[in-house]
């Protein structure tokens, strides 16, 4: 099926009578005729829910059909983006080990990266992501389990040069993770190009109505585990009598182990209610990104002829740094997201934006409404200059989310800010 198919069809699968619409199973608890068939749910040898913490059916179409849509052989949901990047390095790296990222990663994920996996024992390094390879290459080290990077960075809005950093990656035997959230599978399928895991933050377009928070990882199935590097997936598993996750999932031990392991002892699972609010957000993704993208082509030519600007983040357009990449990785439009910095820094920024009516002043970016947002003062506020200036972030920068208004609406808006600011 074509990704706009998949949207509406994969996943849930109603048969004969029953529902056409995803039913919510609210349930913490699931009955069986056996004892002996719950032993085997917790030995992992027997299909079906034990409780829902870990799985739950209507969790479970939503998993089924992101994990379709990206094309790898199965997905879990979280309850934010940040815990599905958190569970996705968890699940391979242990204290004593090491990552490479880039630099220009959501300001959120370098805290969790830098500071907080940092007192679990896990160091990371940050890259430019546009050093040559050699360059690159002096960041790993033995312990290295993983790369790290997102599609379309943010706010930086540059583009991940997925195939580069696949084969890096697996020249020193390890995985490629993506952060695919602003893309989605709609705009770009990171395991086409090298990638062995994808990330989302389900609240951004998945979502698309800012009713519901969370995240998913998806596994490729491609990549080889039993290379010498990652004992936990290859080796008994003591928890679960001594399983081996390569051996009794193949393809799926990734996947498995993050699910049985992880979310069995974090619990960081969603509920019934927010996976069927998540699905209808899917439902409705191929036709709301194709509006976005068009909407922000328009604003991103609108605001880079603006004398006020001093420039403008946006792929599609001509000069763009990541103009020759989108068109390899994003041919069909580089989402709704901009990030354009004004001249005069903060202050300017600031009264620009409060001058907007129609755009809404959140903490929040790939809505159905346009939403802005000044990332010095709110998302990024806790990061240092030097790393503010590594995650392509002036005083000056604005993000700005293109929503699905009509695009004249939305630029009579951003004139207002720019009658507001002239001549300062």
């Amino acid at each position: 099926m074509h990704i706009e198919t998949q949207c509406l069809h994969e996943g849930y699968k109603p048969g004969n009578g029953d529902p056409k619409a995803l039913p919510i199973y609210q349930s913490t608890t699931y009955t069986y005729d056996s004892t002996d068939h719950i032993g085997q749910l917790f030995d992992l040898t027997a299909d079906g829910h034990m409780y829902s913490r870990i799985s739950n059916p209507t969790v479970a179409a939503v998993e089924e059909k992101i994990a379709a849509m990206e094309g790898g052989v199965g997905a879990l949901c979280t309850t934010s983006g940040q815990a599905a990047n958190l569970l996705a390095v968890l699940n391979i790296c242990t204290a004593g080990d090491h990552f490479v990222t880039t630099s220009t990663i959501y300001g959120g994920t370098v805290n969790l990266f830098a500071v907080t996996l940092k007192k679990f024992g896990i160091d990371c390094t940050f890259v430019d992501a546009d050093a040559p390879v050699e360059e690159l290459q002096k960041a790993f080290r033995p312990n290295t389990k993983l790369v790290f990077g997102e599609t379309i960075a943010n706010p930086a809005i540059s583009v991940f040069d997925i195939e580069k950093f696949a084969k890096l990656a697996h020249a020193n035997g390890v995985p490629l993770i993506v952060d695919n959230t602003f893309a989605t599978p709609v705009l770009c399928r990171p395991f086409e190009w090298g990638a062995d895991i994808v990330t989302h933050s389900t609240t951004k377009y998945m979502d698309g109505h800012a009713v519901q928070v969370g995240g998913v990882i998806v596994d490729s199935g491609r990549f080889d585990w039993e290379n010498g590097k990652f004992e936990e997936l290859c080796q008994p598993d003591e928890s679960y009598h001594g399983i081996t996750y390569t051996k009794q999932f193949g393809k799926a031990a990734y996947i498995t182990k993050a699910r049985v392991q992880l979310m069995r002892d974090f619990g960081m699972y969603p509920s019934a209610q927010a996976a069927f609010l998540t699905n209808l957000g899917l439902e409705t993704l191929a036709v709301r990104m194709e509006r976005h993208c068009r909407n922000a082509e328009k604003v991103a030519q609108f605001l880079a002829e603006q004398p006020q600007v001093e420039f403008v983040n946006y792929p599609i357009l001509e000069g763009d740094k990541y103009h020759a990449a989108a068109q390899k990785y994003l041919p069909n439009g580089c989402s709704g997201v901009i990030s354009f910095s004004l001249k005069g820094g903060r202050e300017v920024a600031v009264k620009w934006m409060d001058s907007l009516q129609l755009a809404n002043n959140v903490v929040h970016v790939a809505d159905i409404c346009t939403c802005v947002l000044h990332p010095a003062s709110a998302t990024h506020r806790q990061l240092t200059d030097s790393q503010l200036v590594a995650a392509g972030i002036t005083p000056g920068l604005i993000r700005l989310s293109v929503g699905c208004e009509h695009v004249d609406d939305i630029l009579d808006d951003l004139k207002k800010g720019f009658a507001a600011i002239e001549g300062l």
